[in-house]
């Protein structure tokens, strides 16, 4: 099927979206964590689905939905996830899964679609895409835990009925490639009146812990000049780091502070301890170095204060650039049905892409986000902007299958 005569399905697309949006309705958005009861009731409906669309469908031991079509010739991979993050939007994820199903069954042949599990990290990170690519191990299964309430991952699939299943692991010379959508989760495309963004890369996310150590004592009777208050050192390091990094940080360079404790955290007591989860993005390996480095000499100096600073690295994900005959096709795909009103540009969020990028060529589309709002129940999309990109991603499809 050429590039001309693709032609989607848009009223059977956003049926397909608003039914997935009744698995764990909340207000305007979604609650659906991963292997929840509606987290698996989603996913054998998302099954049937690709059954109906002519694929034989997999829920493998780790929770991933694998649609396969029959055939021999080339054959890309589409997806992304469909769980969400607590109480929040209704298309993030599950975009980029209904965009590969209704491609499978506009283009009939050459198609298989996946929805990943865990790629927001209730439990691991990536947890399905790590999964196929060959980057989990038994023993990392073992020892994952629910963040919210320690649950281990072992139960949770036990309880998800997906114990003693094998892990489907990716074939090497199945796939051409693989394709991801998604909203932008930015303002970028919003804001300029664009429709599509064709992604040129995805940022590597460096996480840490920093854990400080002072002295608990009396709010009321510890005299300022002798007190090692945590609560302060953390506040200064802090401020520290909104002076510096911006001297070490390229333009689209990003840092949050996503999480402050105070030990015992209680108002008349000089805080003991504090503890701090920190991460930086960029999509250039040499900038989250300098960004690291900076980190650590900050760190270095917060501990010549009266109390004790110490830095742990707890992730660091691989920045992937898009494949760039992907991003071609998705270019021309775009300029047929949005002249003018696409563009190139980098994702400030990690996604299932990145990971399948380390096995076979990956791109991804954007189409934008209202407000540039998610991972919060208002997220949205224009029904007509949601049309627009899968036929856009249809169209590309088409021509990498055809080349």
């Amino acid at each position: 099927m050429s590039i001309s005569n693709v032609s989607i399905d848009g009223k059977r697309l956003l049926g397909d979206l608003y039914r997935l949006r009744e698995f764990g309705t909340y207000k305007t958005g979604v609650h659906r964590p991963t292997f929840s009861p509606v987290d698996m009731d989603s996913r054998r409906w998302l099954a049937e689905r690709m059954r109906e669309a002519g694929l034989e469908p997999e829920i493998d031991g780790i929770g991933n939905v694998i649609g396969r079509g029959a055939g021999e010739g080339p054959r890309v991979l589409l997806g992304s996830h469909t769980e969400t993050q607590p109480h929040a939007g209704w298309l993030d994820g599950a975009l980029g899964v209904m965009y590969g199903l209704e491609v499978a069954r506009t283009l009939g042949r050459g198609v298989d679609v996946v929805s990943w599990a865990d790629e927001e990290g209730h439990y691991v990170s990536f947890l399905g895409s790590r999964s196929h690519v060959g980057d989990l191990s038994e023993a990392d299964i073992d020892a994952a835990r629910n963040r919210y309430d320690a649950t281990p991952l072992r139960d949770a699939l036990a309880q998800a009925g997906l114990a003693g299943r094998g892990r489907a692991a990716f074939e090497p010379g199945r796939y051409v490639g693989y394709l991801e959508a998604h909203i932008e989760q930015g303002d970028e495309l919003d804001t300029t009146g664009r429709k599509i963004g064709v992604v040129t890369s995805i940022v590597g996310i460096w996480q840490y812990r920093v854990v400080i150590a002072g002295v608990q004592n009396h709010a009321g009777t510890t005299r300022m000049a002798i007190r090692k208050d945590a609560g302060v050192a953390a506040v200064k390091l802090l401020s520290a780091i909104e002076r510096r990094f911006p001297d070490v940080a390229a333009p689209r360079s990003v840092w949050t502070a996503g999480r402050i404790a105070l030990t015992p955290g209680a108002p008349s007591i000089v805080p003991g301890g504090a503890e701090i989860l920190f991460q930086f993005r960029d999509a250039d390996p040499e900038v989250l170095q300098r960004l690291e480095t900076t980190l650590e000499e900050l760190v270095a100096e917060a501990n010549q204060g009266p109390c004790t600073a110490v830095l742990e690295n707890i992730s660091r994900s691989i920045p992937k650039t898009m494949d760039p005959g992907f991003q071609a096709a998705l270019d021309r795909a775009a300029e047929r049905y949005a002249p003018g009103l696409h563009q190139r540009m980098p994702s400030g969020a990690g996604h299932d892409a990145q990971q399948l990028a380390r096995v076979m060529p990956a791109a991804m589309l954007f189409v934008p986000s209202i407000g540039g709002i998610s991972h919060h129940y208002t997220e949205d999309t224009a029904d007509d902007d949601i049309v627009l990109g899968c036929q856009v991603l249809a169209a590309a499809v088409a021509e990498i299958l055809a080349g």
